[in-house]
Protein backbone atom coordinates (compact mmCIF):
# COMPACT_ATOMS: atom_id res chain seq x y z
CA UNK A 1 0.00 0.00 0.00
CA UNK A 2 1.02 3.74 -1.22
CA UNK A 3 2.17 5.50 2.08
CA UNK A 4 0.12 8.98 2.12
CA UNK A 5 2.36 11.83 3.10
CA UNK A 6 0.13 14.47 3.99
CA UNK A 7 1.31 18.08 3.82
CA UNK A 8 -1.81 20.09 3.31
CA UNK A 9 -1.35 23.69 1.77
CA UNK A 10 -1.27 26.55 4.03
CA UNK A 11 -1.51 28.90 0.92
CA UNK A 12 -4.72 29.70 0.04
CA UNK A 13 -5.63 28.68 3.86
CA UNK A 14 -9.36 29.07 2.13
CA UNK A 15 -11.01 30.32 -1.25
CA UNK A 16 -14.36 30.96 -0.44
CA UNK A 17 -16.19 31.56 -3.51
CA UNK A 18 -19.53 32.35 -2.18
CA UNK A 19 -21.56 31.76 0.90
CA UNK A 20 -25.31 32.27 1.83
CA UNK A 21 -28.02 30.89 4.91
CA UNK A 22 -27.64 27.46 3.69
CA UNK A 23 -24.43 26.67 1.58
CA UNK A 24 -20.34 27.79 1.22
CA UNK A 25 -18.71 27.12 -2.33
CA UNK A 26 -14.66 26.78 -2.16
CA UNK A 27 -12.10 26.39 -4.63
CA UNK A 28 -9.99 23.54 -3.05
CA UNK A 29 -5.98 23.77 -3.66
CA UNK A 30 -5.07 20.52 -4.35
CA UNK A 31 -3.28 18.40 -2.07
CA UNK A 32 -6.11 19.49 1.09
CA UNK A 33 -8.35 16.76 2.21
CA UNK A 34 -12.04 17.41 1.66
CA UNK A 35 -12.46 15.64 4.85
CA UNK A 36 -10.36 14.71 7.95
CA UNK A 37 -8.84 10.67 7.72
CA UNK A 38 -8.68 8.87 10.54
CA UNK A 39 -4.97 9.84 11.67
CA UNK A 40 -4.16 13.10 13.66
CA UNK A 41 -2.23 14.47 11.34
CA UNK A 42 -5.26 14.72 8.99
CA UNK A 43 -7.39 16.66 10.73
CA UNK A 44 -6.76 19.84 8.91
CA UNK A 45 -8.51 19.69 5.85
CA UNK A 46 -11.09 21.70 3.76
CA UNK A 47 -14.18 20.84 5.95
CA UNK A 48 -12.29 21.60 9.14
CA UNK A 49 -11.22 24.94 7.99
CA UNK A 50 -14.02 25.97 6.98
CA UNK A 51 -15.87 24.71 10.27
CA UNK A 52 -13.19 27.27 12.17
CA UNK A 53 -15.31 30.27 10.72
CA UNK A 54 -18.66 28.55 10.14
CA UNK A 55 -19.07 25.83 12.86
CA UNK A 56 -22.09 24.40 11.29
CA UNK A 57 -20.42 23.19 7.83
CA UNK A 58 -21.60 20.23 6.80
CA UNK A 59 -19.84 17.92 4.08
CA UNK A 60 -21.96 17.08 0.85
CA UNK A 61 -19.09 15.49 -1.53
CA UNK A 62 -15.80 15.11 -1.64
CA UNK A 63 -12.87 15.86 -4.22
CA UNK A 64 -9.60 13.21 -3.73
CA UNK A 65 -6.76 15.38 -1.86
CA UNK A 66 -5.00 15.54 -5.51
CA UNK A 67 -7.77 16.97 -6.96
CA UNK A 68 -8.42 20.68 -7.08
CA UNK A 69 -11.37 22.80 -7.45
CA UNK A 70 -14.99 23.72 -6.68
CA UNK A 71 -16.77 22.15 -3.92
CA UNK A 72 -20.29 22.65 -2.04
CA UNK A 73 -21.12 22.37 1.45
CA UNK A 74 -24.46 22.85 3.33
CA UNK A 75 -24.90 25.09 6.45
CA UNK A 76 -27.49 22.76 7.86
CA UNK A 77 -29.29 19.24 7.68
CA UNK A 78 -32.09 20.33 5.37
CA UNK A 79 -29.67 21.81 2.76
CA UNK A 80 -27.46 18.91 3.44
CA UNK A 81 -30.34 16.60 2.40
CA UNK A 82 -31.52 18.62 -0.88
CA UNK A 83 -27.84 18.41 -2.14
CA UNK A 84 -27.19 15.20 -1.75
CA UNK A 85 -29.92 13.92 -3.51
CA UNK A 86 -29.33 15.61 -6.23
CA UNK A 87 -25.96 14.34 -6.32
CA UNK A 88 -27.26 10.94 -6.56
CA UNK A 89 -29.75 11.33 -8.41
CA UNK A 90 -27.53 12.60 -11.16
CA UNK A 91 -29.10 16.23 -11.24
CA UNK A 92 -26.10 18.04 -10.12
CA UNK A 93 -23.43 18.63 -13.65
CA UNK A 94 -19.90 18.31 -12.99
CA UNK A 95 -16.87 19.34 -15.33
CA UNK A 96 -13.36 18.55 -14.44
CA UNK A 97 -10.44 19.63 -16.80
CA UNK A 98 -7.62 16.95 -17.46
CA UNK A 99 -4.15 17.04 -18.61
CA UNK A 100 -3.33 14.01 -19.85
CA UNK A 101 -0.50 11.75 -21.29
CA UNK A 102 -0.23 11.14 -25.23
CA UNK A 103 -2.37 12.68 -28.06
CA UNK A 104 -6.48 11.38 -27.47
CA UNK A 105 -7.40 10.49 -30.96
CA UNK A 106 -11.13 10.89 -30.71
CA UNK A 107 -12.44 14.74 -30.44
CA UNK A 108 -15.00 13.24 -28.12
CA UNK A 109 -16.13 9.91 -26.40
CA UNK A 110 -18.11 8.03 -23.73
CA UNK A 111 -16.07 5.24 -21.72
CA UNK A 112 -18.52 3.30 -20.12
CA UNK A 113 -16.49 0.91 -17.87
CA UNK A 114 -17.67 -0.46 -14.62
CA UNK A 115 -15.37 0.21 -11.32
CA UNK A 116 -14.68 -1.92 -8.17
CA UNK A 117 -12.22 -1.66 -5.20
CA UNK A 118 -8.80 -3.76 -6.22
CA UNK A 119 -9.13 -5.94 -3.29
CA UNK A 120 -5.21 -6.91 -3.39
CA UNK A 121 -4.33 -3.40 -3.98
CA UNK A 122 -7.12 -1.40 -1.43
CA UNK A 123 -7.43 1.79 -1.96
CA UNK A 124 -6.95 0.87 -5.45
CA UNK A 125 -9.72 0.80 -7.94
CA UNK A 126 -10.26 -0.94 -10.83
CA UNK A 127 -12.03 -1.48 -14.60
CA UNK A 128 -14.01 -4.51 -14.78
CA UNK A 129 -13.13 -6.98 -17.50
CA UNK A 130 -15.98 -8.48 -19.45
CA UNK A 131 -17.09 -11.29 -17.57
CA UNK A 132 -16.25 -10.01 -13.86
CA UNK A 133 -18.73 -9.29 -11.74
CA UNK A 134 -19.21 -7.14 -8.36
CA UNK A 135 -18.40 -3.82 -9.40
CA UNK A 136 -20.57 -0.43 -10.01
CA UNK A 137 -21.49 1.22 -13.41
CA UNK A 138 -19.26 4.21 -14.22
CA UNK A 139 -19.88 6.98 -17.29
CA UNK A 140 -17.56 9.46 -18.30
CA UNK A 141 -17.82 11.77 -21.32
CA UNK A 142 -15.10 13.24 -22.75
CA UNK A 143 -14.02 16.20 -24.89
CA UNK A 144 -10.25 16.99 -26.24
CA UNK A 145 -9.96 20.84 -25.71
CA UNK A 146 -6.40 20.60 -27.00
CA UNK A 147 -3.61 18.68 -28.36
CA UNK A 148 0.01 20.03 -26.22
CA UNK A 149 3.41 18.47 -27.44
CA UNK A 150 3.27 15.49 -25.49
CA UNK A 151 0.02 15.69 -23.99
CA UNK A 152 -3.40 16.23 -24.32
CA UNK A 153 -5.96 18.52 -22.05
CA UNK A 154 -9.18 17.36 -21.82
CA UNK A 155 -12.60 18.06 -20.81
CA UNK A 156 -14.29 15.66 -18.79
CA UNK A 157 -18.13 14.79 -17.78
CA UNK A 158 -18.75 12.01 -14.80
CA UNK A 159 -22.35 11.56 -15.33
CA UNK A 160 -21.69 8.76 -11.98
CA UNK A 161 -19.56 9.60 -9.25
CA UNK A 162 -17.09 6.32 -8.20
CA UNK A 163 -13.86 6.42 -6.47
CA UNK A 164 -11.05 7.48 -8.69
CA UNK A 165 -13.60 7.15 -11.69
CA UNK A 166 -11.87 10.10 -13.85
CA UNK A 167 -8.38 8.32 -12.93
CA UNK A 168 -9.50 4.88 -13.69
CA UNK A 169 -11.03 5.78 -16.69
CA UNK A 170 -8.50 7.57 -18.54
CA UNK A 171 -5.97 5.00 -17.44
CA UNK A 172 -8.23 2.18 -19.41
CA UNK A 173 -8.45 4.43 -22.27
CA UNK A 174 -4.63 4.03 -22.83
CA UNK A 175 -4.01 8.05 -21.55
CA UNK A 176 -3.53 8.59 -17.90
CA UNK A 177 -3.44 11.92 -15.96
CA UNK A 178 -0.43 13.28 -15.60
CA UNK A 179 0.83 13.79 -12.05
CA UNK A 180 -1.03 10.59 -10.76
CA UNK A 181 1.02 8.97 -8.38
CA UNK A 182 -1.76 6.44 -7.55
CA UNK A 183 -2.10 4.79 -10.91
CA UNK A 184 0.92 6.59 -13.22
CA UNK A 185 3.74 4.76 -14.06
CA UNK A 186 7.31 7.21 -13.20
CA UNK A 187 6.79 8.85 -16.60
CA UNK A 188 3.60 10.26 -15.67
CA UNK A 189 3.96 10.70 -11.90
CA UNK A 190 7.11 13.24 -13.02
CA UNK A 191 5.66 15.00 -15.84
CA UNK A 192 4.26 17.05 -13.61
CA UNK A 193 4.74 18.05 -9.90
CA UNK A 194 0.76 17.75 -8.91
CA UNK A 195 -1.88 15.70 -10.13
CA UNK A 196 -3.60 17.67 -13.33
CA UNK A 197 -6.96 17.47 -12.36
CA UNK A 198 -9.53 19.74 -11.66
CA UNK A 199 -12.98 20.83 -11.11
CA UNK A 200 -13.75 23.31 -13.00
CA UNK A 201 -17.38 23.91 -13.02
CA UNK A 202 -20.39 22.97 -10.43
CA UNK A 203 -24.03 23.48 -10.98
CA UNK A 204 -27.10 22.59 -9.14
CA UNK A 205 -30.27 23.85 -7.87
CA UNK A 206 -30.38 26.11 -4.66
CA UNK A 207 -31.84 23.94 -1.91
CA UNK A 208 -33.92 26.71 -0.46
CA UNK A 209 -34.87 28.59 -3.21
CA UNK A 210 -34.94 26.15 -6.30
CA UNK A 211 -32.94 28.62 -8.62
CA UNK A 212 -30.31 26.81 -11.05
CA UNK A 213 -26.78 27.77 -9.59
CA UNK A 214 -23.54 27.27 -11.77
CA UNK A 215 -19.81 28.15 -10.11
CA UNK A 216 -16.52 28.40 -11.73
CA UNK A 217 -13.01 28.10 -11.40
CA UNK A 218 -10.81 28.47 -13.81
CA UNK A 219 -7.93 24.86 -14.21
CA UNK A 220 -4.55 25.91 -13.33
CA UNK A 221 -2.90 23.58 -16.40
CA UNK A 222 -1.25 26.23 -18.49
CA UNK A 223 1.40 25.34 -20.86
Amino acid sequence: MQIFDYQPPAVPWLDVRYKDRDLIIINKPSGLLSNPGIAAHTFDCALTRLQRLYPETILVHRLDCATSGIMVFARNKKAESHLKTQFQDRQSKKVYIAEVMGHVPQQQGVIDLPIAPDTEHPPYQKVLQAGETGGKSALTHYRVLEHRENSTLVELSPQTGRTHQLRVHMLALGHPILGDEFYGTAEVIGAKPRLCLHAQGLCFNHPYSGKAMCFYSKHPFSE
